[in-house]
This record gives C-alpha cells, sequence and structure tokens, in this order.
C-alpha cells in the first residue's frame, strides 16, 4: 500500500492517548492524513502529537471525553468535517455479573456505545453531503466469545459491532463505508497491567502462538480507511491472531 494513500484527508481518531488509539494516529498520519487525537489526558495527547509529527505527519489534540455528551458535541464543532472517523475510545473494567456496579455498567456503555454513536451522528452529515467517508469502529473479539467476567464489556462491543452493520446499509448508498476491527490480544500499556504475569500466557490460545502488537491493528485501520478497501462496508474483521477460528 502507498505510504500517503490518505493524501489531504483528514481523520479524527478518539481515545488516541496510547496503546492501539495512539498506534492508529500515527499510522493514518504516515498516510498523509492531517489527524485529529482525542482523549482526556492532555500530557499523553500531546506525546502522541509529537510522534506524529517525528513520523512526518501533522496532529492536533483536542481534550475530550466521550463519555460526555457535551463533550461530544463540542469536539465535533471544533473538529469540523472529517474524511475518516475512528471510534476507538474505550473502557475494558471487568466484573462477574452479580458483583457488577450500576455505575461501571454505565460508564462502559456511555464510553464504548453512546459516544461511539452520538459522534457518529454528528459528523456523518458531512460524509454524506460529499458522498464520502470512511468509518471505523473498533470492537473486540470479545464481542463473540463468552467469558465469565466481561459481560458488559463484550455486551457494549457487540452493540458496536450492530452499530457498524446498521450504519453500513443506512449510509452505504450515500458513499460513506462502515467497518469494525476487532482485535484479539494485543500488547498495550493497560492490557498487560490488568492481565499482570497471565498476559504472555495468553500466548498459548492463539493460533499465531503470539499477542498482536498496537501498529498490527493500526495497519488493518488504515486499510479500511483508504479507497485500497471501497467495496468493504458492513464488515467486522478480526485482527486476532485465529483466535475465533479456532
Amino acid at each position: 500500500m502507498s505510504t500517503k494513500t490518505l493524501a489531504n484527508k483528514k481523520a479524527l481518531v478518539t481515545g488516541a492517548t496510547s496503546g492501539i488509539g495512539r498506534a492508529i494516529a500515527v499510522r493514518l498520519a504516515e498516510a498523509g492524513a492531517t489527524v485529529y487525537v482525542t482523549g482526556r489526558r492532555a500530557e499523553l495527547g500531546k506525546e502522541t502529537v509529537e510522534l506524529i509529527e517525528k513520523a512526518g505527519g501533522t496532529g492536533h489534540f483536542v481534550v475530550s471525553d466521550v463519555a460526555s455528551l457535551e463533550d461530544v458535541r463540542e469536539l465535533a464543532a471544533e473538529v469540523g468535517d472529517v474524511d475518516v472517523l475512528v471510534n476507538n475510545a474505550g473502557i475494558f473494567p471487568f466484573s462477574p455479573t452479580t458483583e457488577q456496579s450500576l455505575e461501571t455498567y454505565q460508564q462502559v456503555f456511555d464510553v464504548n456505545v453512546r459516544g461511539t454513536y452520538f459522534l457518529t451522528a454528528a459528523l456523518v452529515p458531512a460524509m454524506v453531503a460529499k458522498k464520502k467517508g470512511a468509518i471505523i469502529n473498533i470492537s473486540s473479539i470479545g464481542a463473540d466469545v463468552g467469558n465469565p467476567i466481561t459481560s458488559v464489556y463484550s455486551a457494549s462491543k457487540a452493540a458496536v459491532d450492530a452499530l457498524t452493520r446498521s450504519w453500513a446499509v443506512e449510509f452505504g448508498a450515500h458513499g460513506v463505508r462502515v467497518n469494525s476491527v476487532a482485535p484479539g490480544p494485543i500488547r498495550t500499556e493497560t492490557a498487560v497491567t490488568q492481565a499482570g504475569e497471565v498476559f504472555e500466557k495468553i500466548s498459548e490460545t492463539v493460533p499465531m502462538n503470539r499477542v498482536g502488537e498496537p501498529e498490527e491493528i493500526a495497519d488493518v485501520v488504515l486499510f479500511l480507511a483508504s479507497d485500497q478497501s471501497s467495496y468493504v462496508t458492513g464488515a467486522v474483521l478480526a485482527a486476532d491472531g485465529g483466535y475465533l477460528a479456532s
């Protein structure tokens, strides 16, 4: 794929202060896009912009918490029309169902589903008007795998995949493509911290015998953001080393 497949494009990546979101933002910038980076942590957001600039790209940071509808509205107004929207912001506090607090349940859906929904609703009209645009939602293989402590997180990601399919149908005739990327186990600081010593053992459950890297998810997002995937919409693309196939 050409290194400048997104030349003269404008992209917005939510939750891009670290991990997968940061890798996506840098990769889109390397491909020529002007990338707007959002998240709650200003210092980390500035670090992402510095990485973008070091890679020869152009980046801007906007402090925003997608759990807040006011923040979502302000973010959409500040960034304006975009060619590529990557709904990456997400949280995953895990808990058995009988110990699940209402507060955390609400927080997961506010960030993972409601924020994605209303940011897309605010930005998609301009894409429809231009008859062109790409929306990529970052989902998870958790939407398709049962786990005793991830019921709320998994349900939120299943909702994201359902939105992907609905939006693909709703906006397809207007030239707007909508797809999901569903990562498997990915080596991010948060994942390693939460899983502890168990993290490296996860590779034993993956057919490729290793966990993935954030940059590998970023490459999939770049493909879906570019015209290389011009006939792909409504898809949930698993980037999981074969986990779901096993």
